[in-house]
This record gives C-alpha cells, structure tokens and sequence, in this order.
C-alpha cells in the first residue's frame, strides 16, 4: 500500500498559517499597527482604499530596520522579541512569534520602505505572495512604511467571504481606537478614500476618549484608580445615568493590549447592579489592569485578545469593588463631607430687640364629646356608582402569552367593530363580528408600525416627518458615523430628516411625529447598535426588515397609553388593515379571539 502522509509545501503552510492570523483587512492592519508601536513610533499615519481591501498603509517614524533585518522581517517566525520558550512568559511587546508579516505576505502583494535614524540611505523590499521579487537601496524617511495590495488576491475564496467595504471599514476602526486607547501617548491619523477619519493627537486618556467617541464624554465618564499587590487599575468608567440599552463602548486593557474577558465584564457589571435599572442596561467603560508578565498568558489565542490570568477570582474581586468605590468617590452616589460644620446656623438676636411670644387661641367651651360635634365629625355614606370606566387596572410587569385557539381569520371592516373597551394600557377588549377579541396593544401597535416602516423603505417614499423648530446636531463616534452613512437612506424614509455635518456629525432638521426630541441620538444609537454588534438572528435578514423592526418596537413603546374609544378604533382599523395582522414581528400572537361557543364552553367548565 502506497504511503499517503506527505509534508506540505511552504507556501500551503504559509496561506494555512495566515487563514489563522489574517481573517480579514483589520487583522493586517492590527499587525502592522502593533509593530509600528514596538518600533517606538511616535507618529504612525494609516491608509487604506477600499475598507483594505484595495491597499492598506502604515507609516511610522520608529526606529526602522537595517537591510538584513528587513529582509528577515518576511521570513516565518523571526522575531527580535523572544530567543527562548520561557521568553514567552515574561513578554511586554504587541507581537512576538513573527508570523504576522509571513502571513500577509503569503497572500498580498506588500512594499516595504524603511531606515534606521543613523542611515543615510533607506532599503526598499517588494514581496508577492510570499516570493522576494526585490531589494534595493531607496530614499526615505526614518522609520518604515508598509504597503499591502490586494489581500487575498491569490485566495478567491477567502476574499468572497469578506463583507461590504462599510462593514470591513468599521473593523478597521474598531482595530484602530483599540490601539489608540491604548496608546494616548502616539499621535494617529486615518485616511480612507484620501479623507481624513481620525487625527489623533498626543494626550493624556481622557483627551483620547473624547477626542475618538465625541466631547460629551468628557462629562459622562469618571475616573477609576487602585494600586494593589496584585495589579493596578486605572482608566475611567461611565456614569450610570449614561448606561446603554445596547453594549456601547466597553475596553479592557491587559499590560496595554486590548482584550474580551466575559467574567471580568460581569465583575463591572454586578458593581453597577443597584445603579442601574435593569441588566439589560450597559454602562460604558475604559479600564487598564496591568500585572507582572509572569502572571498572564497571552499565547493561548492567535490575535491574543484572550488571555489566561493566574488568579481570576482575586482580579474580579478588586475589580468589582474598585468599580464600586469609585462609582461613590465621584459624585454618583452623594458623599459626606465630614470636614463641614453639620451644626444648624442661626442668626444671634441683637440686644433690645422685643421677640413676641407665639399666640395660641382656645375655644373654652369646645367639648368634641358632645353629640352635636359627633355628628359634624360623622360624613354620611354614599353608595358609589361606577360605569366600569373608571376602574383602573394594573399593567402587567411582563408579557403573559394568551392560549392558542385555532381560528381562521379574515380581513374587518371598520364597520365590523360593535364595541371596544381598555383593560388599563396593557389590552384592549372588543367586539368584532360575534366575536370577542383580546388584543395586546403594544404587540399590536407593532405589527402597524412594522408594515407601515418596511413599506416606506420598500417603496422609497417617506413616512412624513415633523420639522424641528431648532434643528439639532447629533455626534457620533467614528465607526458609528460610517455605518450611520450607509444606512443614511434608509432611515430617511423612516421620517428622520438627517444632513451629514462635517466629521462625525448630522443635523438633524426633522424627526418621524411620535418621537421625542430628545430620545432622537438614543434611537439612531440603538438601530447602529443591532447592525455594528451583530448579536442577533435579525441580522441574516434583509435590512429594511431589520430597521423596520428595530422603528416599530420604539414607537409601539411609546404609544402604549389609555386611549379614547375613537383612538382605540383607529388602531383596530390600522391593525386589520394589516397583512399578517395575526403576530407581531417577533413572532408573538397579537390577540386571543373567543367566539360564541368558546365562551359557553368555559362558562360550563367554570360552572361544573
């Protein structure tokens, strides 16, 4: 039998090896930036065209490579950062296991100019698709610059799988703020399509907070500091009343490198939890723990934003309380000032001033005992007539799904509708046809909202929007900011008059009529977040169907009220106008419906 294990050629290990390192164009440029900042950069400048796909630049003024060192730079697993495994333990750079540039030049085509400080002359290296094509002398300036074209040009595959140039571009960003946060320090710029996104100057962190996610962070935000034998944590978390419905911006920093730890979120968390109204609600957060090298390990995954802490119970034990202590240092929870005189101050009374005693009037002769005085202190009782209007019911604190009867149900006229009565602002009971029907209004007022949006968006045509009287203007960070724009079209026809205002920012000048206001940046923050974080289902599904689901449940919220008989009516004309009037978009039944015989059924049930 012939022998079937063969080894495989180096440039099958080497596009194996990149499918690991590099998934997308942000990966490239998470490499390339993490090597601009162990080159000791103080400027690094980032390009790209086409969300990467088309080119990915970075330049940086660090310390540059010599000719020897630059060609080595190419080859797999060479590394100036470690020269034993024990290395590994005690590292303190971004990168350390030389793959990276290996791996993107297995599958692109990548440029690299680059000179030490000390150098008169430069060295210029052209690889294609992990084969030197050439080496020479160049003129440059210090440092090195990194130029890849068209990634994954010899992988067709793996290309076909990237996503829109909007959604590869905000990954990009996302990479980017990741280590610029990390770095205050460095002054960062960002070109895409030639256009400026970000410039980023040197400063301390709460500059660059401000400076990456708007100035009104500056207020939302409050520091947090603690210096232990174990770790040190510094960074700033957000106040509680700035909590999102939706994940916002949440950073965990490791020895700075950026990383995703599930329990060290919930230790933030549960420090919020008598803070904030639900669990549902996120508060933002900006936090740097730093530990000896030896106590982390940070090998245990290829992009290594997952790490291993030696003890992770002690880390969410002074996380939790260090998040709690600084929630009370800053005004979130009122403090006592134990320096202030707490005495009551009043005024001396200067000499010869008459005071006049305080007066008290008696009736003498006041006997409550009496029977004439009883019968004045005795009200009459009146039996109280009440319609049934009147009787206030409590809303249910959660949905309670009605039991499931089958039933055929045909489109209604408005002139099919006898009667309708409101059970507080939960249900709706009326009478359609013979028919007793118990509606849920919030699940109903979605249906009719839903249809209502999606036709818009389908057919182009607006839902009318109310003019602002003073137009506002909404700022937005900058990964929001491009999804915003790609979506731009399709939420105007949700009724938001929206205008692009320079860099981050929209105006505002009409809102759909129902919305507040002031609710108008939560909005458009919630639609971004269900499109940017990807956590649900909903996203496999078609755009307008995502948007329109997202508008509807806003408004159906807030239209949730005790209404009027002609307001009741109106919505069961807008509900059974419907298509599907029967469930709401997320699948729960809209309303229960008891015919004749139903009702005679349970009667006799409850009677036996």
């Amino acid at each position: 039998m012939a022998d079937v294990i063969k080894l495989l050629p180096d440039h099958v290990i080497n596009q194996i090896a990149a499918g690991e390192v590099i998934q997308r164009p942000a990966s490239a440029v998470k490499e390339l930036l993490e090597n601009a900042i162990d080159a000791g950069s103080t400027k690094i400048k980032l390009i790209v065209k086409d969300a990467g796909k088309t080119l990915i630049q970075v330049i940086d003024n660090g310390c540059g490579m010599s000719e020897t060192d630059a060609r080595l730079s190419f080859e797999k697993h060479a590394t100036s950062k470690i020269s034993t495994a024990e290395d590994i333990f005690t590292i303190s750079t971004k990168g350390f296991r030389g793959e990276a540039l290996a791996s993107i030049a297995a599958i692109a085509s990548v440029e690299l100019k680059t000179r030490k400080k000390d150098s008169d002359v430069g060295c210029l290296i052209d690889n294609e698709y992990g084969k030197m094509v050439r080496q020479e002398a160049c003129q440059c300036e210090p440092g090195s610059s990194f130029t890849i074209k068209n990634l994954f040009f010899n992988i067709p595959a793996r290309k076909n799988f990237l996503k829109s140039d909007t959604v590869e571009l905000r990954h990009i960003i996302d990479e980017l703020q990741r280590v610029a946060l990390a770095h205050p320090e460095i002054e960062f710029s960002m070109y895409n399509q030639a256009q400026q996104v970000f410039h980023l100057p040197s400063g301390n962190l709460k500059q660059r907070i401000i400076n990456l996610f708007g100035n009104t962070y500056g207020e939302k935000v409050a520091p947090i500091a603690e210096d232990t034998t174990l770790l040190r944590i510094s960074g700033f978390i957000g106040k509680p009343e700035y909590a999102k419905k939706t994940r916002g911006e949440q950073f965990f920093f490791v020895n700075n490198r950026f990383i995703k730890n599930n329990y060290l979120n919930h230790a933030v968390q549960s420090a919020y939890a008598e803070l904030i109204a639900k669990e549902s609600v996120y508060p933002s957060y900006f936090i740097f723990l730093e530990l000896p090298p030896n106590k982390i390990d940070v090998n245990i995954h290829p992009t290594k934003t997952e790490i291993k802490f030696e003890d992770e119970s002690a880390l969410y034990a002074i996380l939790r309380s260090t998040v709690k202590k600084s929630l009370g240092q800053h005004n979130i929870i009122p403090p006592l000032d134990f320096n202030q005189e707490m005495s009551i101050e009043i005024n001396p009374v200067r000499p010869g001033t008459f005071i006049r005693p305080p007066k008290i009037d008696l009736t003498p002769g006041y006997n409550p005992f009496t029977e004439e005085e009883k019968q004045k202190s005795v009200k009459p009782y009146v039996k109280p007539t009440s319609t049934g209007k009147d009787i206030e019911y409590r809303q249910p604190t959660k949905h309670v799904e009605a039991p499931v009867l089958e039933h055929e149900f045909e489109q209604e006229k408005a002139s099919a509708i006898d009667w309708s009565e409101q059970l507080g602002s939960a249900y709706i009971v009326a009478s359609v046809h013979r028919k007793l029907i118990i509606i849920d209004q919030q699940l109903a007022w979605e249906r009719v909202f839903f249809e209502e949006a999606l036709a818009s968006i389908e057919s182009k045509k607006s839902i009318p929007s109310q003019k602002e009287l003073f137009p506002q203007t909404l700022q937005f960070p900058a990964a929001d900011f491009a999804l915003l724009n790609e979506l731009l079209n399709d939420i105007r026809m949700l009724g938001f008059d929206l205008s692009e205002f320079g860099k981050q920012t929209f105006i505002v000048y009409g809102i759909p009529s129902g919305v507040e206001s002031g609710s108008v940046q939560e909005l458009l923050e919630e639609i971004l977040e269900h499109f940017k974080q990807g956590q649900t289902k909903e996203l496999k599904k078609p755009r307008a169907e995502v948007l329109a689901k997202i508008y509807a449940r806003r408004m159906a919220w807030k239209n949730c009220k005790l209404l009027q008989k002609e307001e009741r009516e109106e919505l069961l004309n807008r509900l059974f106008a419907c298509h599907t009037p029967h469930v709401a978009p997320e699948g729960k039944r809209v309303f229960l419906e008891l015919t004749e015989q139903h009702i005679l059924a349970l009667l006799k049930t409850d009677n036996t």
